[in-house]
């Protein structure tokens, strides 16, 4: 591929940048909004709560929740994609109660609930099962423990240790907090990416948020708070699958606006692995060709460690590479299925347990048609398609449609031979 490509706003931040509009009657504009299913859907549960949104540009969204009544949630659209447990801590908050079923997602493996529950336990939250729904209600007689789990006391504060580094589960918790008067100690907090952006916003909406020490937040909500203005960080997700891309098909390809600050630990793989890009700017980086690589371990661990989402197309570009290469992704038991097409489309991987597979490279790869089983291994795929010979058919391009604005045309700007066949 040759050309270059400019990276779209980042999903994982716009998700619960929107859900933080439900905590303020004020007005709310977001810049360089994704325009991409998940974040459509989010958009349609807002306005199903009762939401005025109103489209100001391409990618510009204003958004006023001064009417919102949490029981015309739109449950059909809830239960069909797993983002849209973030508006449970916000309502929450605003509303003291609320009812909602399971969410949907990805068939990456088993992502339950149990740390954003166990959070909202340890700040008062009753939770219950009722007839396929969660019932959520905040206890108004809780009290708060006056010391922390270490036994230190907590003076006009309030101590939540998330089970796991979870981001969602942080995100949760952190919208919750905001319309607390009492300060939340957040301990095991994740600090990716989309947490530091949603804590951003929540800053200009009034809610004090500081970092204190290592995966530690603190979290003090206004008298009042406010609306806010904000424009969408370049999603570093889609910044690593171009880069992928370009370097599996030996490309030479420029990215713009490429959000690189928060995968320093990828591109360093990738500059021991022999890739050959140079950065040229703050969010400008050039993928040049690269006809020596040599990949070993691939391990995806919670930030700052490597992103599970970058892992499959990782394990794409391992097919392509000379020797063995271990594929480890201990965070979801399905996150590897995407290597049994590769099998079928004539790579040579070994799996050794759920979370563990051997790619031994490099392989010819041949078009076939296959299914995307998720969002992050069907823009795998795709690259997987590019390098493979004949003709790839890929299904459920649903999946793809969740993260990426339109990437078959943005694919098609730099050379590459592909097409929508159908919606």
């Amino acid at each position: 591929m040759r050309g270059e490509v400019e990276i779209r706003g980042a999903k994982n931040a716009a998700l619960p940048i929107l859900c933080a509009t439900l905590l303020t009657r004020e007005p709310c504009v977001i810049d360089n909004v994704p325009v991409i299913e998940d974040v459509l859907k989010m958009i349609k549960i807002l306005e199903g709560l009762g939401a005025k949104i109103s489209w100001l540009g391409k990618r510009k969204i204003k958004i006023q929740c001064s009417q919102i009544d949490p029981k015309k949630l739109p449950c059909e659209i809830v239960g069909y994609f797993r983002g849209s447990i973030l508006i449970l801590g916000p309502l929450l908050a605003r509303f003291g109660a609320i009812k909602m079923p399971p969410p949907g997602g990805c068939l990456i493996g088993a992502r339950p609930l149990d740390a954003h529950f166990d959070a909202l336990d340890q700040v008062g939250v009753k939770i219950g099962l009722n007839d396929k729904f969660y019932e959520f209600q905040k206890d108004p007689k809780f009290q708060f423990p006056a010391k922390s789990i270490t036994g230190e006391k907590l003076e006009d504060a309030t101590e939540v240790i998330l089970r796991e580094f979870s981001v969602t589960a942080t995100e949760n918790i952190l919208l919750f907090s905001s319309l607390l008067r009492k300060k939340v100690i957040v301990k095991i907090a994740d600090q990716d990416y989309q947490v530091k952006e949603l804590s951003r916003v929540l800053r200009k909406m009034g809610v004090g948020i500081k970092e204190k020490g290592t995966h530690t937040l603190e979290i003090v909500g206004p008298k009042n708070i406010k609306g806010f203005e904000h424009t969408i960080m370049a999603d570093p997700i889609e910044t690593g699958t171009f880069i992928v891309a370009a370097l599996a098909t030996k490309g030479e390809v420029l990215i713009k606006n490429a959000e690189l600050s928060f995968v320093p630990l990828f591109l360093k793989r990738l500059k021991d692995f022999g890739a050959n890009f140079e950065v040229l700017g703050k969010n400008l980086i050039k993928i040049y060709p690269s006809h020596k690589l040599r990949m070993d371990k691939i391990q995806s661990l919670p930030y700052p460690g490597m992103h599970s989402d970058l892992q499959p197309e990782l394990g794409v570009l391992a097919t392509q590479t000379k020797g063995p290469t271990l594929i480890h992704d201990p965070l979801f038991e399905g996150r590897l299925k995407y290597l049994e097409e590769l099998n079928k489309m004539g790579a040579d991987i070994i799996f050794c347990d759920p979370h563990r597979a051997i790619v031994n490279g490099p392989t010819v790869l041949h078009g076939i048609t296959i299914p995307s089983p998720d969002l992050r291994a069907g823009a795998a795929l795709i690259i997987a398609g590019l390098v493979a010979k004949g003709q790839t058919t890929i299904e459920n391009v649903y999946q793809i449609d969740r993260g990426y604005e339109k990437i078959e045309e943005r694919l098609q700007k730099l050379g590459a031979d592909i097409k929508r066949i159908n919606s």
